[in-house]
């Protein structure tokens, strides 16, 4: 159990710095006030949207991040971009544990049903939504009844899906060229997907950008998704475009505070905003948390750099409570174990000979526990032989979730 130093909270609702009027909502994927230091990564997207709406060509893009970089709130600007275009958007996120064609396909019948209502389109989309059918029933996928008024030839149902993804993604580009629109599939969580299915879709996108077809996807995940998708294919380097989401830049993270707060007419103390600065690293979550709380904390404005130590403490809490510990209640004791010892080698990346030193275990022994928080995400490495925290600041979080660990227990 983690103990937090008593302090006073809020202060009442007629203070003059007013939480009704708090612009900052830290949130899984929701919009900050101020979307700062993504402008090359916004215009370079838009560019590629374009492009495909008009029936260029142009590569698709896996964003790459740690988590709290803001991966879901660029998925989510992109999409309305799209919408505003006219495109077809399709908004997906990989679960953990489920295959790909169980939430693609009823995805699809979406955007089918929306082609087959364009009179110009209305054969090809009909020859397609036989195909979902057949990839349907070959996947084993629930999508509802489809009424296909012509007879299409059988396709998309063999069951494999390099075959078959493909063959369905070709059917909709079709469709879709046909009633003079574009689709984005915008995939979140790139990761979960197992590597039959990283590949299938690899394959289906490559065959869509071959033939020129309006189909474009826009891809987000952790670091590791760009080495997964070179191991399952690899043409993948040359098919994708792979922007990294990091901290934001001094001047960015600047923005994202003192814009919104300005804008409600309040100000911060330059000793304050650098507080935050330094503290949060950039990381726009948790730009958004120390904004939110700093905001409430404060009786008056300026916001101060003592509002700042005291915002520190809830700011701090309310990770614990919800940021860090869904992904610690996700863990094993043993994984529990393993990041401890990472945590204790401090932010990392760390060697993994040397976390297994720490557990006072043989790296071989360390090893399927290294694997299997690759996989829930926890950890990735960024060189051989080196391991990192995909969510920062949890070296700190784990320190503080488990004082008293020993580097024996697992010895």
């Amino acid at each position: 159990m983690i103990i937090y130093p008593k302090i006073l909270r809020y202060p009442p609702w007629n203070s003059v710095v007013d939480p009704l009027r708090n612009p900052f909502s830290p949130g899984a994927g929701a919009r900050p006030p101020e979307l700062a230091g993504r402008e090359s990564i916004i215009d370079a997207a838009t560019l590629a949207l374009e492009r495909i709406r008009r029936g260029r060509q142009e590569k698709s893009q896996m964003l790459l991040g740690l988590r709290g970089v803001g991966k879901t709130v660029l998925l989510n600007h992109l999409a309305q971009v799209a919408e505003d275009m006219g495109s077809i958007v399709v908004m997906l996120e990989a679960p953990e544990g489920q295959r790909l064609a169980a939430f693609l396909a009823p995805a699809l019948k979406s955007v089918l049903l929306r082609l087959n209502r364009v009179e110009q389109a209305r054969d090809l989309a009909q020859r397609a939504l036989g195909a979902l059918r057949g990839f349907a029933s070959a996947f084993k996928v629930s999508i509802g009844e489809i009424e296909v008024a012509i007879s299409p030839e059988t396709t998309a149902d063999s069951g494999n899906l390099e075959i078959d993804l493909p063959e369905l993604f070709g059917t909709v580009g079709k469709a879709a060229q046909a009633a003079n629109t574009s689709v984005v599939i915008f995939l979140d969580e790139v990761q979960y997907l197992v590597e039959e299915d990283l590949r299938g879709l690899i394959v289906a996108m490559h065959r869509i950008a071959q033939r020129g077809w309006p189909v474009i996807l826009f891809g987000a995940g952790l670091p590791q998704v760009a080495a997964l998708a070179g191991e399952a294919k690899s043409y993948a380097e040359r098919l994708f475009d792979y922007p990294e989401v990091g901290p934001l830049k001094p001047e960015a993270a600047c923005s994202a505070l003192l814009d919104p707060i300005t804008e409600e007419g309040e100000s911060i103390s330059p000793e304050a905003l650098a507080s935050i600065l330094s503290i949060t690293e950039g990381y726009p979550y948790f730009l958004q948390e120390w904004g939110k709380h700093s905001w409430n904390t404060a009786a008056h404005s300026p916001i101060r750099e003592e509002d700042v130590a005291t915002a520190s403490t809830l700011a701090t809490e309310a990770l614990d409570r919800s940021f860090f510990r869904v992904r610690f209640d996700r863990l094993t004791p043993r994984e529990q174990d393993y990041l401890r010892a990472m945590a204790a080698l401090g932010p990392g990346p760390h060697r993994s000979g040397d976390i297994a030193d720490s557990l006072g275990i043989k790296v071989q022994q360390a090893g399927p526990l290294r694997n299997g928080l690759i996989r829930k995400g926890m950890i990735w490495s960024p060189a051989h032989g080196q391991t990192a925290f995909t969510v920062p600041m949890f070296d700190a979080f784990m320190i503080r979730a488990i004082p008293e660990w020993k580097p024996e227990r697992l010895a």
